[in-house]
């Protein structure tokens, strides 16, 4: 997909590719999901960087509502979202907020019912990683399943040198996507991510959005349940 530029990836779900981002001396791509709700309101799912074409054809799409940060690795460009669309509320996981207080939160993600989307959206926290806290999403009308950095595909030349030696033996870079070695081993709790991944196996899946690797149309279930299959679910 080109950079900042919407295509539609189900009823009522439009991904973009975003720059790629550095972090800890590893460049990952960035991708977003743009999803609308039944009253127009727009559902984003991990922002990327904003350019103003990306800004119009989002806003052709309906009234920015939510702005969602799916774990708390995925903050980057938040304050460039919220100052394009002021109206919208921002949404993240317990602990985000506390980084940045420049910025205006609503009520923290949970897996309590009670959110704008109820009903179209559901979403699981999957507790216990020591990197970040994330929530899997599922988008009902598209039978899409959104998982953020838990599960990522990295073509095997993307990195070089010693990165790509490093990428390789921690599965950034497997034929498949898989659950990276690094968060694997940050699990404190496994039976509570254990719990967590069965009900989010429970979603009749169809479709894979993942913000490092290409999404997949079809099959998701099959896909997800293989990348956790270490958890023993």
């Amino acid at each position: 997909m080109t950079e900042g530029t919407l295509h539609p990836f189900g009823e009522d779900i439009w991904l973009a590719d975003g720059p790629v981002v550095a972090v800890a001396g590893f460049r990952y791509p960035t991708r977003m999901a743009v999803m609308r709700l039944p009253s127009g309101a727009l559902f984003l799912w991990s922002p990327i960087g904003l350019s103003d074409g990306l800004r119009g054809a989002v806003a052709a799409l309906g009234e920015v509502r939510h702005l969602v940060a799916p774990n708390t690795l995925h903050d980057r460009f938040l304050g460039e979202w919220q100052h394009a669309f002021p109206q919208a509320t921002l949404h993240a996981p317990p602990g985000l907020a506390a980084r940045h207080p420049d910025l205006r939160f609503g009520r923290d993600l949970a897996d309590s019912p009670g959110f704008a989307w109820d009903g179209q959206i559901d979403q699981v926290g999957i507790p216990g990683n020591r990197i970040a806290t994330e929530l899997a999403f599922f988008h009902r009308p598209s039978r899409t399943l959104l998982f953020t950095d838990l599960i990522q595909h990295l073509p095997p030349g993307w990195f070089t040198g010693w990165r790509a030696i490093v990428a390789r033996l921690d599965g950034m870079t497997a034929p498949e996507p898989r659950v990276p070695r690094k968060f694997r081993y940050a699990f404190s709790d496994r039976p509570a991510a254990r719990a967590a991944m069965r009900r989010v196996l429970a979603w009749p899946a169809e479709r894979l959005v993942i913000a490092h690797g290409p999404p997949i149309a079809h099959d998701a279930h099959a896909v997800v349940a293989r990348a956790f299959r270490w958890l023993g679910v």
